[in-house]
């Protein structure tokens, strides 16, 4: 699914290309839990599902910002093992392991591929509290988002978007690929949409930070790290294991 225009595309913008796949780094298991952690309370007239947050190494967090057991998924948004780990897990990591108040779930948007710089800045360009709304359509609609790849025509006009000026170029390449669209359905309004892929700063805050976690040395998608740990799963239940093994049972 890459574009032979990379470099076009993103202009001056450092991007670090991975895999989208499993890791064979090898993975440090997190510290067990003998027993089950207690369940903790929201704030009142609150879910923890409602408690959103930006953190500082770029990511978007949902849950008890104090949770005992904290999970980072390093995710791209082109990505099809990420979408079927988001099918497969994320309303269960929602519903029963972030509403629990036992574990936060931060979500960090690593673009391995072009089409990641628009979509990121599409799912960040709504409210934060969209955010993880907006990814679960992605992923939920994965395949249809990304059939248009298929296409020639499209993908010609997408490549043509390269030689266009930098405020120009990812307003042109969301539109050709479907994404304006596709969020204008779900809340983002079209001028919303074009003024945030018009600022070429949030693009390059997108390749920014893939440039980052490719220096710690995220070389796949999904990556998922369990306070601290990474693991070496990448699929659901492993994931869910891991959740329960450290005490959200």
């Amino acid at each position: 699914m890459h574009f032979r225009a990379t470099a076009a595309l993103l202009a001056s913008a450092a991007l670090a290309l991975s895999a989208c796949g499993k890791s064979d780094d090898a993975a440090k298991a997190p510290a067990a839990s003998a027993s089950a952690l207690p369940t903790v309370a929201a704030p009142a007239g609150k879910a923890w599902a409602d408690v959103v947050e930006q953190t500082a190494d770029g990511g978007v967090r949902i849950g008890n910002p104090e949770a005992p057991i904290k999970l980072v998924e390093y995710g791209s948004l082109s990505c099809p093992h990420c979408a079927k780990l988001s099918q497969d897990g994320a309303a269960t990591i929602i519903d029963k392991y972030v509403g629990s108040g036992r574990v936060n779930w931060e979500f960090r948007s690593f673009a391995i591929h072009p089409q990641d710089i628009p979509l990121t800045v599409l799912v960040k360009c709504a409210s934060k509290e969209a955010f993880f709304p907006l990814v679960d359509q992605l992923y939920a609609n994965f395949d249809a988002m990304n059939a248009v790849l298929e296409d020639k025509t499209v993908l010609a006009r997408a490549e043509a978007t390269g030689k266009m000026p930098p405020n120009q170029r990812f307003v042109a390449l969301a539109d050709a690929l479907g994404y304006t669209q596709f969020f204008a359905q779900r809340g983002v309004a079209v001028e919303q949409a074009n003024a945030c892929l018009a600022d070429p700063s949030k693009a390059q805050a997108v390749a920014d930070l893939a440039s980052k976690y490719g220096a710690a040395g995220i070389e796949s998608t999904p990556t998922l790290e369990l306070n601290g740990a990474r693991l070496g799963v990448a699929e659901w239940p492993g994931l869910e294991a891991a959740l329960q093994a450290a005490g959200a049972r």
